[in-house]
């Protein structure tokens, strides 16, 4: 598969092993995975900043694998979904430290196409999150909203 804004391939990420169950070894129950989510996201912890604390701190390699349900999932459930979906946040958070950056240098023409191809992959997922009713049909990107989100 190609890069989105490349003439090249490249590797997206490591492949993950087929496993289609949950690992004898992992010693947390179902209802206490949950529980730890739930207080790892009042913690205020993306989900896959949970995913990556539940797999190195408490030996969940999977909580999909574990319980059934994605991280997101079980948020969804305790009424505690984001506002704003995380890969949308980290795009706008790339977006704004480029913007501060563009300020401080004026010149710096490539990171002005980064900028660019930035708020492209923005708009293109803000499309699909409204298609599939994640964000309201009246959401707009712009920077300055970005940046009153983000503080």
């Amino acid at each position: 598969m190609a890069k989105m804004h490349a003439r090249r391939r490249g590797k997206s990420a490591s492949a993950k092993p087929l496993v289609t169950e949950n690992p004898e070894w992992v010693t947390m129950s179902k209802e206490e995975i949950e529980q730890m989510v739930v207080k790892l996201a009042k913690e205020g912890m993306t989900s896959a900043k949970i995913g990556l604390v539940l797999r190195d701190n408490y030996a969940v390699p999977s909580v999909r694998l574990a319980t059934g349900k994605t991280v997101y999932e079980i948020l969804t459930e305790h009424g505690m979904k984001p506002e704003i979906p995380d890969d949308l946040m980290a795009l706008m958070r790339r977006a704004i430290n480029v913007n501060n950056h563009m300020l401080e240098n004026k010149k710096d023409m490539a990171n002005n196409r980064n900028l660019q191809l930035i708020e492209s992959k923005i708009r293109r997922l803000v499309k699909y999150y409204k298609r599939n009713e994640v964000l309201p049909q009246n959401w707009e990107y712009s920077l300055k909203n970005a940046e009153l989100l983000l503080e």
